[in-house]
């Protein structure tokens, strides 16, 4: 069922319009068959891109789409809605081009970001390693400065878009100074010495790649620091905080699809000559999933229209991810149950929602991290 917006503005009504047309006619019908053959959609990030889905809430200058978070998130979330893999990957890459955006010269901005944000390059986010995930300022990829370029050595983690990226948007060590000696380097993906590691063998998400990156003395022009020596961990955290908002959006739309599907499936069911729908037991577990989805939904739009008006919103944005993605994955796994037997094949599309929904829990700071977060923020006041 279609989701009743309240969007700001005539111009973000049509822009959902077409994002809801793109995710229905060229997203939806490939997703199952491309999620089980681990085929990773590389044409529609390049169709997106040429629609202007790829740069929604950067600056018209660069060929963004220059539209509010709150926007861009619904926007996010209805392609999600329709495959998960590609939604993840939009939020992925509007982050990795977060860094440019914010942090890099004028003439880097206008030497990179057109091609990052029309379609012509797809990013990925280079943070986290083995023995660095939740504790990002523990990195130990290292960058020393030989002359004109950086000679980078070590192995990056759990990346998004590895090996199939144009560019990496990778945080590196350039002194021993603790967090203050983090960098960020923007990687071409040609770069000699980068390569990707085997795919990793994941439950969910089939169609998105996911690989460690190998560092082996890769030399990166210096001309591609971004925001100067020991900037980097300030511009990863910052990062962070607005790619959880892309995760919850995602999430969101994830947890609308189950719930769409278990709703249509419940109506038309018929068991004692019934729908099941009409069976309390049912009805009460409906109303539980559109609760829960339309208060996630919520947050994240709250955490937005903050962040969309200069506010503070880093404690919003991690509530934002820990509702959306805690409700994902209980609305996931309702839908199995309210399809019953059926909801354990493959025939149906509930299964796949219940093993995606697993990782955003995970990925961009652990939920355990945000409580904590959370917390901090409480007792920071």
């Amino acid at each position: 069922m279609p989701v009743d917006r309240l969007l700001p503005t005539p111009e973000s009504e049509d822009l959902l319009a077409l994002v809801t047309e793109i995710a229905r006619d060229e997203l939806k019908p490939r997703a199952s068959a491309d999620e089980e053959a681990e085929n990773f959609p590389r044409d529609l990030f390049t169709l997106m891109g040429k629609s202007g889905l790829l740069g929604l809430p950067y600056p018209e200058r660069w060929g963004g789409g220059e539209q509010p978070y709150e926007v861009y998130l619904q926007a996010l979330e209805e392609i999600a809605a329709a495959w998960m893999s590609v939604g993840v990957g939009l939020s992925v890459h509007t982050m990795s081009c977060y860094a440019l955006a914010n942090y890099g010269t004028e003439e880097q901005q206008d030497r990179w970001l057109p091609d990052m944000l029309g379609g012509s390059l797809l990013g990925a986010y280079a943070l986290s390693e083995t023995h660095a995930g939740s504790d990002a300022a523990a990195l130990s990829t290292r960058a020393r400065l030989e002359g004109d370029e950086y000679l980078v050595n070590g192995t990056k983690a759990w990346i998004t878009h590895a090996g199939v990226a144009d560019f990496y948007t990778t945080m590196v060590r350039t002194s021993d100074d603790g967090g203050h000696g983090i960098s960020c380097l923007l990687v071409d993906s040609s770069t000699p010495g980068l390569s990707a590691a085997p795919r990793e063998r994941k439950m969910g998400l089939t169609g998105s790649p996911t690989a460690q990156m190998l560092f082996e003395n890769a030399r990166v022009p210096a001309d591609r620091l971004i925001g100067g020596e020991g900037s980097g961990l300030k511009i990863a955290l910052s990062s962070l905080s607005s790619g959880r908002l892309g995760i919850a959006a995602c999430a969101v739309g994830l947890a609308q699809a189950a719930l769409d599907e278990a709703v249509e499936y419940a109506k038309g069911r018929t068991q004692f000559g019934r729908p099941i729908a009409d069976f309390q037991g049912l009805e009460f577990l409906l109303a539980d999933m559109a609760a829960t989805v339309e208060s996630a939904r919520a947050t994240y739009l709250d955490a937005a229209r903050r962040r969309d008006r200069g506010l503070d919103f880093q404690r919003q944005s991690s509530v934002a991810k820990l509702v959306a993605t805690d409700g994902a994955m209980k609305v996931t796994t309702d839908a199995v149950q309210v399809l019953g037997g059926a909801g354990y094949t493959r025939d149906f599309p509930v299964e796949r929602y219940m093993r995606e929904a697993k990782v955003p829990q995970i990925f961009e700071g652990t939920n355990q991290i945000q409580r904590m977060l959370i917390a901090r923020s409480l007792k920071n006041a």
